[in-house]
């Protein structure tokens, strides 16, 4: 498959980022990326070569050159705040510093410097203390998904939904969508796994298409990605800083995304939020990386998404048995509730150290807890 041509910059550095990441399989990065080795290995070597230049089908001037007065810099700086509005002193001297321009003026000294052209007012400041929060300690060990409630359209309404790697802030997919239903989020996660890999978790909230609100946590969804060999994991209720990061990006993807846009349907949202992820990837430096990039501390995952579901396989010493309509299973001559997420599938019982207690486990992941003695379950 050809890449696609109003992404095609975007796309050749994204593969040459994450292919030259140590430990990188660049065959299996060629086969998700669509493109042949040969290919891949071409834009490698003229990576290596003349760095993003290389990537192009015809010759750029360079982003900088010896002699390089202050009034060039000077335009670099304004250009960037028009480009970027929201972005403040210390992001544009990053940006700038990645574009290998010299002589730069501090930040201090560009905020006035946008001061002075009437970029932004002498109150406005750029700086956000964020909350400290937990982080994964390596990409695709947690990643996070969410909507962005929903926007008006020329014609109809936008839903988009974000996948942000919890370690790196990497956005995975923004992605139009014309509902928030669990067919529509699975389809456009199959092609994020077919392009990333599988992570090791995924942390959604309670609501609709993951959750069905407190004691609810799985749905179909949920337990496509159990049996995908993925962890689920739902924040705690009436507590949204538990996805803080992906809270945030949501924030950073209104401010400088849809407040900013008049959209006319979905494929120009997608247009909109392909370009824009490109940008908060590889261009927008980020306050929580030290100013770095996303791209820069993301590698794609070693778990390939299968063509067809993996067999569920549980322990000789399990009790096995399948969920009948409206969520339950017989056991011990009772009917117990488990959950109608996993309808016509197996689940295993195992013992705990309480007498007559049991949890119910799906593939890998803990669902539910029953008691015989008090006749109910606890999810």
């Amino acid at each position: 498959m050809p890449w696609q041509e109003f992404t095609i910059m975007s796309q050749r550095l994204e593969f040459v980022v994450l292919a030259r990441k140590e430990g990188a399989n660049v065959a299996r990065l060629c086969r998700r990326f669509g493109i042949s080795r040969k290919t891949g290995y071409k834009w490698l070597r003229r990576f290596a070569a003349s760095g993003e230049e290389g990537l192009v089908d015809q010759s750029r001037r360079p982003h900088h050159s010896p002699g390089q007065t202050a009034r060039v810099v000077e335009d670099a700086i304004l250009r960037l705040r028009t480009d970027h509005p929201v972005w403040g002193a210390r992001k544009i001297r990053a940006r700038l510093v990645q574009l290998q321009h010299d002589d730069l003026p501090s930040p201090s000294t560009i905020t006035a410097i946008l001061q002075r052209n009437q970029c932004i007012t002498p109150e406005e400041s750029e700086h956000h203390r964020a909350w400290q929060r937990f982080e994964a300690s390596m990409p695709n060990e947690l990643w996070q998904m969410d909507f962005k409630g929903h926007f008006a359209l020329v014609a109809g309404r936008c839903y988009p939904l974000t996948v942000l790697d919890d370690h790196s802030r990497f956005a995975l997919g923004i992605c139009a969508c014309a509902n928030q239903r669990g067919e529509t989020v699975q389809e456009h996660l199959t092609a994020i796994f077919r392009h990333y890999g599988l992570p090791q978790r995924i942390l959604v909230d309670n609501g609709a298409p993951w959750g069905g609100g407190e004691g609810y946590p799985f749905t179909p969804l949920t337990a496509w990605l159990i049996s995908l060999g993925v962890q689920v994991s739902h924040s705690r209720p009436y507590h949204p800083q538990t996805a803080g990061k992906d809270e945030r990006f949501h924030r950073t993807l209104k401010a400088e995304v849809i407040a900013n846009g008049v959209f006319c349907d979905l494929p120009d949202s997608q247009v909109h939020f392909d370009r824009w992820r490109y940008v908060y990837n590889f261009e927008r430096p980020h306050e929580a990386l030290q100013l770095a990039v996303p791209a820069s501390r993301y590698h794609e995952s070693p778990r390939d998404f299968p063509d067809e579901l993996p067999p569920i396989e549980y322990g000789p010493d399990d009790i096995v048995r399948k969920v009948q309509n409206g969520g339950d299973l017989h056991f011990q001559g009772r009917l117990l509730h488990v959950a109608k997420a996993f309808v016509g599938h197996q689940v295993a019982l195992r013992p705990t150290v309480r007498d007559g207690v049991f949890d119910v486990f799906f593939c890998h992941q803990r669902i539910a807890q029953i008691d015989l003695s008090a006749h109910n379950e606890n999810p």
